[in-house]
């Protein structure tokens, strides 16, 4: 092996000790990059004198030595150097979200900067850099543009500088595999709007099956001067019900929700407005959450709110105040309210077994409807009807309660079918 040969391979290897998918370091940029740095120059040094046999400086041709300027610049050049090793089928994916959200993934080896075995590379998208000179070597974009938005106001998005600059780049090159177009997303942002695209799931209904479909509702602009009584009687409604923002997502009380019980308390609530009324589904503390990685579906089982008879029964004798939650942070489940009302536990949990192909009819119809390649929506069985309800849908989420070695290859499998569709059109 020749010197230079010698000098590459050792580069690489140290290299994928931080970034590999089997590398369990999560992604920090300035620890990782200046730990590994540290690591080439003593084992460059160490190598020229093996190699060259003498312990003073020497020269040597620096003509394959690639440079860069900062350390941002270096996973970008790792996934240049392997694109020129692997050849033109690996793809570079450059992705933009919070920190939060990438250390998550990083964590699971969802991003490896070595090939995949469909052939993907990924690579944050910085804002130290300028945008324009990374996105000429990535194929595909991918995005948590939710996490980009600095605010919502009259239906109108404001995004942080990195993502308005994205978006203008994806403007001006349409050719540019993303995942997803911007445009795609937007219903899931309004959950209004979501709402009533969840109208046309009464098109997949036939006789001899559940129902699916998604919660009856109501749009509310102010709580002081709506006629609920007859508002609520109008769209379908009892009580209780759940309200929530109409702004799904992005902002920080996007989340903050209320079961409420009784009319009056309406007046009063601090949920943000404009809101949506959501209809409350008995559904026995069981709350089906779905996956839709590109044309495969999961599915994982978890805990939920009690039914309604719960909630009051638990209640402080007849002061059946709004129960207040954010529902990023915790649900008010069974157990929560017990272990706060000091009752024991009666709560049941769903026996009912849930159509798999039904939801999955509904998930291709939603993939289908809303033009996206990952997403989830959350599914509960109405007592009773066993109705199949969806209350919730929402874009590129973790999918963590699948596990990793089912979920991160259809992931990836997912982005890549995106990529070869597109071509081929």
């Amino acid at each position: 092996m020749n010197q230079h040969s010698w000098l590459k391979e050792m580069m690489m290897i140290k290299m994928y000790l931080c970034y590999s998918q089997e590398s369990n370091l999560s992604y920090e940029p300035s620890f990782c990059l200046e730990f590994v740095l540290e690591l080439l120059i003593v084992s460059i040094s160490r190598m020229i004198r093996n190699v060259v046999g003498c312990e003073s400086s020497c020269e040597f041709d620096t003509s394959n030595v690639v440079w860069i300027e900062n350390l941002e610049e270096f996973p970008l050049t790792i996934c240049r150097l392997n694109k020129r090793f692997s050849g033109n089928n690996v793809l570079t994916v450059g992705y933009v979200m919070k920190p939060s959200r990438v250390e998550d993934f990083a964590k699971r080896g969802v991003f490896p900067l070595c090939p995949t075995q469909n052939g993907l590379m990924f690579v944050p998208l910085v804002s130290k850099l300028p945008l324009s000179s990374q996105l000429k070597d990535v194929d595909i974009v991918l995005h948590k543009a939710t996490d980009e938005i600095l605010s919502i106001e009259e239906d109108k998005l404001t995004f942080t500088q990195n993502m308005q600059e994205l978006q203008r780049y994806l403007d001006q090159h349409q050719d540019l595999c993303v995942v997803d177009p911007l445009n795609n997303i937007y219903p899931l942002l309004d959950r209004l709007e979501i709402q009533q695209v969840l109208l046309g799931l009464l098109e997949l209904n036939s006789e001899g099956r559940y129902l699916i479909r998604g919660a009856h509702f109501l749009k509310v602009d102010n709580f002081i001067e709506f006629n609920f009584a007859t508002g609520l009687a109008d769209a379908g409604l009892s009580l209780p019900c759940i309200v929530k923002p109409k702004v799904a997502c992005g902002v920080s009380d996007a989340h903050k929700m209320a079961i409420v019980f009784r009319v009056d308390d309406f007046k009063n609530l601090s949920v943000p407005l404009p809101a949506v009324i959501q209809e409350y589904v008995d559904h026995s503390s069981t709350l089906y959450k779905f996956y839709v990685l590109g044309e495969k579906v999961f599915y994982a089982v978890k805990k939920s709110i009690p039914n309604a008879d719960i909630l009051t029964k638990f209640s402080n004798g007849d002061d059946l105040k709004p129960l207040l939650f954010d529902s990023l942070k915790s649900l008010p489940t069974t157990e929560s309210i017990i272990v706060d009302s000091g009752v024991g536990n009666n709560g049941t949990t769903s026996n009912v077994p849930i159509d798999l192909k039904l939801v999955t009819d509904a998930a291709n119809w939603l993939r289908r409807r809303l033009h996206l390649t990952v997403f989830g929506f959350d599914v509960v069985i109405q007592e009773g009807t066993h109705d199949h309800v969806i209350v919730d849908v929402n874009y590129l989420p973790s999918f963590k309660e699948v596990p990793d070695e089912i979920a991160i290859p259809a992931f990836w499998e997912a982005i890549r079918n995106k990529f070869d569709s597109k071509l081929s059109k």
